[in-house]
């Protein structure tokens, strides 16, 4: 009698806390609105990396929200996520140091809560963002209005039921998979179905996604057609049947995109790399603008190869690339000012480097840094504000190191493409690939690893190597490449 009195007290207790702890969805999302300001895709424009990392935390992120709402639902698992989270003060002392002059750090953090309420207290936390205005939103929240959900919430009783019951105790259910470090095999058994029906219901889609994409680019006689950003299937399908309808409206101007790539971005333009780039927001009105004025683009892509040219002059021989997998999407006007600028600072600084002393070296220039720096691939990271006279020294002092990464460069990409393709063939995967944030020495220490396994799941999937486990919506599987 004393255990159904206490269990019964407990119980009404813990519903009148739950009820005075209730945010609604809504409320959820305006608690949150600090944080999607702080991580979110669209300010990470000139970092493509960190862009790509916090969208697909979001979307995780999103699902998880989404589940909490759902009412009667149980089966939550640990969480983790990553995002690099926008300082309002770049020179605060709390950013690491590596992410510093960027202004943004990254922040790790394991959701395993199961109401909204302190599931938005957890972010915020984390992300060391202030909660005061959660605690408005609670007061102003109607309870009645939630009540259908907090009657499905799982109860937390007293430890005394558990053992009088027989009964698992979820909390120490939850502590032990946090403590259980989730490896390849065990997450690839858990979604394995999951993947394989999703991939299923891809396939058709897949095809039609395919065959537009041969048709456009033979009747448009184009060199490839890409995308951005990881859309979905069904989303680049009608991506491509727009083109196909303004294809057949006004087959005149779509002359002067011959020979050119295509790429589905978030503006429409031309991008520093000389591609044309059709906004997925923009109608087909602002398509046919952008293909009309193609033939000022094109000569004002030659301005700029001709910059590129005086510059490199002007740094004995060393040449200017413009490299689309590690550098902000920027388009040709906005990479033009940073070229023409960089060039009047160089020109009047008058260096004095030796003719062609510098021939066979590469650099990129960057808006967003401080200091230059030498990446592993051999290339010149230099900032347009960069002092001239250290801009010398650094380039002097780092040449024989960046002409053996880049002899090192030919040889990583040789070895990652044949690891590619076997491990492609010893696992009979449909596709294998990796998210332009992975290094190809990532890249090549997973792929090395994985050949090392026996894994008859992946049989006819698609593998991305990422930097954590997800199913995508279409059935391809993400994996992390230092997966356990």
């Amino acid at each position: 009698f004393y255990y159904f009195v206490r269990l019964c007290l407990d119980k009404i207790l813990l519903q009148c806390v739950l009820q005075s702890r209730t945010l609604s969805g809504a409320d959820a999302i305006n608690a949150l609105r600090p944080f999607y300001f702080a991580v979110h895709p669209d300010f990470f424009g000139q970092h493509p990396k960190e862009r790509e990392v916090n969208e697909n935390s979001l979307k995780r992120l999103n699902g998880y929200l989404e589940n909490l709402q759902k009412p009667g639902f149980r089966s939550f698992k640990p969480t983790q996520l990553t995002f690099y989270v926008r300082e309002r003060e770049p020179n605060s002392s709390n950013v690491q140091e590596s992410f510093g002059a960027s202004g943004f750090r990254a922040v790790s953090f394991t959701l395993h809560t199961r109401d909204l309420l302190s599931t938005v207290l957890d972010i915020l936390n984390s992300c060391s963002l202030s909660t005061e205005h959660v605690q408005s939103l609670n007061a102003n929240s109607q309870p009645h209005k939630e009540a259908k959900s907090t009657v499905n919430r799982p109860i937390k009783w007293d430890k005394t039921y558990y053992s009088f019951t027989g009964f698992k105790d979820p909390e120490e259910e939850l502590e032990q998979a946090q403590r259980v470090e989730t490896t390849l095999l065990s997450w690839l058994d858990d979604n394995e179905a999951s993947a394989v029906k999703k991939l299923k219901k891809s396939l058709p889609l897949r095809k039609e996604l395919e065959r537009l994409k041969i048709e456009l680019s033979h009747e448009l006689q184009l060199s490839d057609i890409r995308w951005q950003r990881s859309w979905g299937i069904a989303h680049r399908c009608s991506q491509l049947h727009s083109l196909g309808r303004l294809v057949q409206q006004r087959p005149e101007i779509l002359e002067n995109v011959k020979g050119r790539t295509v790429v589905f971005t978030d503006r429409s333009g031309m991008s520093a790399a000389g591609h044309v780039m059709l906004g997925t927001m923009d109608v087909h009105h602002h398509w046919t603008k952008i293909f009309e004025r193609l033939p000022n683009y094109y000569k004002l892509q030659k301005r700029l190869l001709l910059l590129e040219d005086r510059i490199s002059q002007l740094l004995g021989g060393i040449q200017v690339i413009y490299i689309e997998e590690l550098q902000p999407l920027l388009t040709l006007e906005e990479y033009f000012e940073t070229l023409n600028s960089f060039y009047n600072k160089l020109h009047d600084s008058r260096l004095p480097f030796h003719p062609r002393s510098l021939r066979g070296l590469q650099m990129i220039l960057e808006s967003d840094r401080y200091a230059p720096s030498l990446h592993e691939f051999g290339h010149f990271v230099i900032p347009t504000v960069c002092d001239p006279a250290a801009l010398q020294w650094f380039i002097f002092s780092k040449a024989q190191e960046a002409r053996e990464n880049l002899k090192r460069k030919e040889e990583m990409m040789i070895t990652e493409k044949e690891l590619i393709n076997t491990s492609t063939e010893r696992f009979s995967l449909d596709r294998l690939y990796k998210e332009p944030s992975v290094s190809s020495a990532q890249m090549i220490d997973c792929c090395k690893r994985l050949l090392e396994e026996s894994l008859p799941y992946l049989q006819g999937m698609h593998l991305c190597i990422s930097h954590f486990y997800s199913v995508l919506q279409d059935g391809d599987l993400c994996i992390p490449w230092n997966w356990k």
